[in-house]
């Protein structure tokens, strides 16, 4: 039996309204609404859709938006924390500084979002993707990005400590500009594309097998004050 949809346009929304749709099984479809702070933690949002949404400081805490759509929605601040995302897609949001500490990320796509300062601390992350995304400054401690091709992900001033880059292709527009990476791995990365500025040969042996260009080389080089000649 399919689910009646429901549409909310243009309105404030709390938990209560939505709640009172969500018992009778109705799928939403949620568009130009004000939901800043509002408390949405543990609701079953499964298959919903959000766009053009405010959401920020919100509390998605523990809830079910497995398959959820995200489109052009502001959630600074929103807390994801423990929800389960499952093949979710964010498309052009703005979720800086949003946190997702421990969420389910599995097969969820983001695609030209802002995620500045996000958290991304325990996530379970199989086949998680970024694309056109600022992580500027992000916390993406000991995630892994292996065999991973990154099509404009600016990971600058991210704490990438302990993530797995092995045989990663970083595209155009990729940055890894004054990174934090101890104990990351590079092995076999294709790095060519990438911005590496801030990166000293004091980390070299993170980048065993690595593929940079001749430009990137001698940017290195004259980083210990060296003349190239």
């Amino acid at each position: 039996m399919s689910r009646t949809t429901i549409t909310l346009n243009g309105e404030s929304v709390g938990r209560a309204r939505i709640e009172a749709l969500l018992a009778d099984d109705t799928l939403l479809v949620i568009e130009d609404c004000d939901l800043t702070g509002a408390d949405l933690s543990r609701l079953n949002l499964q298959d919903c859709v959000f766009t053009r949404c405010a959401l920020a400081d919100a509390s998605l805490y523990a809830a079910n938006l497995a398959r959820t759509r995200w489109q052009r929605c502001r959630g600074g601040h929103a807390d994801f924390e423990s929800a389960d995302l499952v093949d979710a897609r964010f498309d052009a949001c703005d979720l800086n500084n949003a946190g997702w500490r421990r969420a389910k990320l599995a097969s969820v796509a983001f695609r030209g979002c802002k995620l500045t300062g996000a958290r991304f601390e325990e996530v379970s992350q199989l086949g998680l993707s970024f694309e056109e995304c600022l992580l500027v400054g992000a916390d993406l401690r000991r995630m892994s990005f292996r065999k991973a091709t990154l099509r404009g992900v600016d990971f600058a001033d991210a704490d990438l400590s302990g993530c797995d880059f092995r045989d990663a292709v970083f595209e155009e527009g990729c940055s890894l500009r004054d990174a934090h990476i101890k104990d990351t791995r590079f092995d076999a990365a294709d790095l060519r594309e990438a911005d590496l500025g801030g990166l000293k040969l004091a980390n070299a042996k993170q980048f065993a097998g690595a593929t940079i260009s001749a430009r990137q080389a001698a940017e290195l080089v004259r980083a210990l004050g060296l003349n190239v000649a």
